[in-house]
């Protein structure tokens, strides 16, 4: 194809006598730069739909999901702290009542040495008693 420079300073180039059947003219080529350009406006329309649906679907499992799994698992936690908190107690009086335990049995072996004591005291006194006698 051989394209002659009509004008410089306007830098459009000029298809040659020849090539007239073969080209296209400005109305066709603006006609097909149109048509491309309401392609690209609609399919550029079309991502738009589909970012915007994917947005929403991010919101709604957003507001959906992520609160519903917040919620259960407040909940789950508010029901595992009771449980923890009712056997910590339950722990704690258990270990209260063997502790009470230990302490009843401390007095009454502390009861039965003072006895043991007295009974050794009286016999250590009646012992020096006949050796005092004697």
């Amino acid at each position: 194809m051989e394209l002659a420079v009509a004008d410089v300073t306007n830098k459009r180039l000029k298809p040659s006598v020849e090539d007239n059947g073969t080209t296209q003219t400005d109305s066709e080529v603006a006609k097909t730069v149109e048509e491309e350009t309401a392609v690209a406006t609609l399919t550029s329309e079309q991502m738009e739909l589909e970012i915007a649906n994917i947005l929403e679907k991010i919101n709604r499992f957003t507001n959906l999901k992520v609160s519903e799994l917040l919620e259960s698992g407040k909940s789950m936690l508010k029901e595992l702290s009771n449980e923890f908190e009712e056997r910590i107690i339950l722990i704690h009086k258990e270990q209260m009542e063997k502790w009470q335990e230990e302490i009843k049995e401390l007095r009454l072996l502390d009861t039965s040495n003072e006895e043991a004591d007295g009974l050794l005291l009286n016999a250590k006194y009646l012992l020096q008693n006949v050796r005092g006698e004697s």
